[in-house]
């Protein structure tokens, strides 16, 4: 993902603990914002830029063999057989699901929405707050002029990728109540990434007790 803008904005009033481009060296975390920073709206090509960069890096494609090789174990699917030829088939729908959903929730939607796909880190105010902030975060966006509102992108992102999933599952995976629970799923993962993402320069610093790098702040 391409560096923040130079021009953000970082209340000096406030410890300011960084998040990092990876959460344990492996999981993505490049839309994450330190907390009391204040960063100048993404256009357009920077949102779709966002969108590439989380479909393509190397973790979502070990997510997806994972998820794979969990419904070929499981024989989730049976239409889809089992073998290579089985693996082949949970694979590649799992990374369209994968991919549609990224590029509806931080691309597409937000350029049509004016909505800010990033995570602001709220990183003060206790535990409970902070969680209810991070869960509240799936409803509610910053949107390009800094205010908060309806997170249409998120649930119309997440409602599109299972409607669209329709088009390439079998006939027993398809319909109203199968989309309802992909959604319902997406936007269970996407509160729980929130959560995880809001805590973990916390985590980072307690629990694994590594040092902020002083000198390059993550935004």
């Amino acid at each position: 993902m391409p560096a923040a803008p130079s021009s953000a904005i970082i209340d000096p009033n406030q410890e300011t603990l960084h998040q990092t481009p990876r959460i344990m060296g492996i999981l993505p975390n490049f839309t994450a914002v330190d907390s009391n920073t204040y960063l100048p709206r993404l256009f357009t090509g920077e949102k779709f830029s966002i969108a590439a960069h989380d479909s393509v890096d190397y973790s979502s494609f070990l997510l997806v063999a994972v998820l794979a090789g969990k419904g070929l174990y499981s024989n989730t699917i049976p239409a889809f057989g089992t073998g290579a030829a089985g693996f082949r088939r949970y694979y590649w729908r799992e990374f369209t699901d994968q991919v549609s959903g990224t590029f509806f929730t931080e691309a597409i939607l937000p350029t049509l929405t004016h909505e800010d796909p990033r995570y602001y880190t709220l990183g003060k105010n206790g535990f409970f707050k902070r969680a209810s902030y991070a869960f509240s975060r799936s409803f509610i966006t910053r949107n390009d002029r800094g205010t908060d509102e309806f997170n249409i992108s998120e649930i119309g992102g997440n409602a599109s990728e299972a409607a669209l999933s329709n088009l390439y599952y079998p006939a027993s995976e398809r319909g109203f109540g199968k989309s309802a629970k992909n959604f319902a799923t997406q936007m269970i993962i996407t509160a729980g990434a929130n959560v995880l993402k809001e805590f973990w320069p916390d985590i980072r610093k307690n629990v694994f007790r590594m040092k902020e790098d002083e000198s390059s702040p993550r935004q």
